[in-house]
C-alpha cells in the first residue's frame, strides 16, 4: 500500500504552496537589507515576506507598496491604518492578517483590549466617531463595494476626513482585501511570535 505524501509542516513553511523560499543571499541588496532590519527590529522575518521571496521582484513590489500605504506620510495615523487592516481582515476571516495586524494594533495603541475588540467586532470598541465612520466605510468596501456612493464619502467628510484621507482609507481597505484573499488561498501562516506581542 502506498503511503500518502506528507505535506510540509506548517511550522516549517510560511504557506501551503510548494514554492521555493529564496535564500537571502540571492536577493538584491535592498531586500537583503530590509530583511536584516526585520530581524533586528522584530526578531524575525514576517512570513508574508518569506512567502513572496520565491520571486525577488515581486517581493520588492510588495514591500514598496506596503510601506507606502502603511508607513509613509498620510492624513491617517499608523494606528488608524492598522485598525482598517484589522477590521477588513475580520470581515474576511483572514487568520494571517488578523494575527499580525491585531498585534500591531496592540503595540501602537498600548491597549491589548482594543486589539482584541477589533479582531472580534470593531463595533464593540470605544472608538471616536471618526474612527467608527472610517471602519464602517472600510467594511462597506469589503462587504458590498458596489453600494459605495457619494453619501458614504460625505459621511467621512462630515466626520473630519479630507478627500486625501478618504483616498488612503480606501487604498488601505482595498490592499487588505487583496492580501487577505491571497493569504487565505495559500494558507499563509502567521509567525508564532505575533501571538504573544503586546499582551
Amino acid at each position: 500500500m502506498t503511503k500518502p505524501k506528507q505535506g510540509k509542516s506548517k511550522t516549517e513553511a510560511p504557506h501551503a504552496l510548494d514554492l521555493p523560499e529564496r535564500p537571502r543571499a540571492e536577493l538584491g541588496d535592498a531586500m537583503r537589507s530590509y530583511l536584516d532590519r526585520c530581524d533586528e527590529r522584530l526578531g524575525f522575518v514576517p512570513n508574508v515576506l518569506r512567502s513572496y521571496s520565491f520571486d525577488g521582484e515581486r517581493l520588492e513590489h510588495f514591500v514598496a507598496f506596503y510601506n507606502d500605504l502603511m508607513l509613509a506620510d498620510s492624513p491617517l495615523s499608523k494606528l488608524e491604518r492598522e485598525m482598517i487592516a484589522v477590521a477588513v481582515s475580520s470581515e474576511n476571516r483572514c487568520y494571517y492578517c488578523l494575527t499580525a495586524h491585531g498585534a500591531a494594533v496592540r503595540q501602537l495603541s498600548g491597549d491589548p483590549k482594543l486589539g482584541e475588540q477589533l479582531v472580534m467586532n470593531f463595533r464593540s470598541a470605544a472608538l471616536t466617531d471618526a474612527q467608527r465612520a472610517m471602519l464602517e466605510f472600510a467594511v462597506q468596501m469589503t462587504q458590498a463595494p458596489e453600494t459605495v456612493e457619494e453619501a458614504d464619502r460625505q459621511t467621512l467628510r462630515d466626520a473630519g476626513f479630507s478627500d486625501r484621507a478618504i483616498w488612503d482609507i480606501a487604498a488601505v481597505a482595498a490592499f487588505f482585501n487583496m492580501t487577505n484573499r491571497l493569504a487565505t488561498a495559500v494558507d499563509m501562516r502567521p509567525n508564532p511570535e505575533y501571538h504573544g506581542q503586546a499582551r
